[in-house]
């Protein structure tokens, strides 16, 4: 059984300016926050005398009750919606979905509480799933291979890495004691730092898609190959911390409109981010979500037909590098007070980030200062080369 403790902290070397943004498209300028026209101050006079006050009675106002609507319910980390609180305590599954043309449409990816999408080369993006209630799926994919930041935002979940494989830097994640993985295949295949297929008999080829789009799991292999590597299903670790996010009170909703520098985002245009999906976003005013597009079409769950929808969209703007090879790239997850954007009930303000240690939750700011408070639901999080905006109106 694999034992967690705190590791040395990711230090990735300073970012180079060539190829950023995606480095194959250019967006049209992006609607900054910065550009929005301000209000002026205003002077507002005072009276030397002041009123007598009347005589009112106290007006107490009721705090909603953040009370289960059934007994043994607690707050999801990732949705802060109720869920048995046997589930809550079970460690989530982190998915490496890839998102080709010929890999759509994916079985499961609504599932995630939170999707993370990210670049990895040749300027074509992966998404990973944080997903919480796996145990009872039947199919999970298609599966492709990881990427070591895709393991360090894996880690703040306390989650179990579930991916075909990957290039040899990911073994400076798959090979710490103190990261739990299943992979169909070695990581790092013929390098010197390989680590091993651990739960490989959990995936199985399937369906009409030649490989690699065709690499399948579902949730009773999951188990049945966690039990076996005797792996931790329940959050045992001393540095899992479940206040992810900070979400709004129970029954109140956050609608950015008396947000400082708000801004009406009912479309979010991230092609000068991701410039081969070209992924996107709508606002859904009757579901209050965003749903998600790539390709300029509806991005759908092949479990339920259903169209991914967001009711929170982050955008982080992350330092990054190529690796040696000049093909790989590198991104640092360990940050501070890296700008960003957050999205919600069809506005946008723009925020900063920070994420203090491989374990530690990417923590969420305003340009003041104080930690947004995002509204219950599904969390898309963007994570864009520095430099490189989303355009939204």
């Amino acid at each position: 059984m694999k034992k967690h403790s705190l590791l040395l902290l990711l230090s990735l070397s300073a970012m180079l300016a060539l190829g950023g943004c995606g480095g194959s498209e250019d967006a049209d300028a992006p609607v900054r926050p910065s550009d929005l026209a301000q209000p002026n101050d205003t002077t507002v006079a005072t009276q030397d005398a002041t009123p007598t006050p009347e005589a009112t009675t106290p007006v107490t106002e009721e705090e909603p009750e953040d009370i289960p609507p059934e007994e043994g319910l607690v707050h999801s980390p990732l949705t802060n919606e109720w869920i048995d609180e046997e589930l809550a305590a079970q460690r989530p599954i982190a998915v490496m979905f890839p998102i080709d043309r010929a890999a759509q449409p994916q079985y499961g990816i609504g599932e995630a509480g939170v999707l993370y999408e990210c670049l990895e080369e040749g300027s074509m993006s992966r998404q990973m799933g944080i997903i919480q209630d796996w145990h009872d799926m039947e199919t999970i994919g298609n599966i492709r291979s990881g990427r070591d930041y895709y393991g360090y935002w894996c880690m703040e979940w306390d989650a179990i890495f579930v991916h075909w494989g990957g290039p040899y830097y990911l073994c400076e994640v798959t090979g710490r004691d103190d990261f739990d993985y299943l992979s169909a295949v070695a990581v790092g295949a013929g390098s010197a730092i390989e680590t091993p297929a651990a739960g490989a008999g959990a995936f199985f080829r399937w369906g009409d898609n030649s490989a690699p789009h065709n690499g399948y799991t579902s949730g009773a292999k999951l188990l049945s190959a966690i039990n076996s590597l005797e792996y931790d299903v329940e959050h045992t670790s001393a540095l899992y911390e479940s206040n992810h996010f900070d979400f709004v009170p129970m029954g109140e909703i956050n609608t950015l409109e008396d947000a400082e520098g708000a801004f009406t985002a009912t479309e979010i245009d991230l092609t000068g981010i991701f410039p081969v999906t070209k992924s996107s976003f709508e606002y859904d005013e009757a579901t209050g979500t965003y749903l998600k597009y790539m390709y300029g079409s509806p991005q759908i769950d092949a479990a339920t037909g259903e169209q991914l929808a967001f009711t929170n969209v982050i955008i982080q703007d992350t330092a990054w590098e190529y690796r040696e090879d000049n093909k790989y790239l590198k991104f640092q997850t360990n940050d501070s007070g890296r700008m960003g954007w957050y999205f919600t009930q069809g506005r946008g303000i723009q925020i900063t980030w920070t994420k203090e240690d491989d374990f530690s939750p990417t923590r969420y700011y305003d340009m003041d200062g104080n930690e947004i408070e995002i509204n219950a639901g599904h969390t898309y999080i963007g994570v864009a080369q520095e430099g490189c905006e989303p355009v939204y109106n």
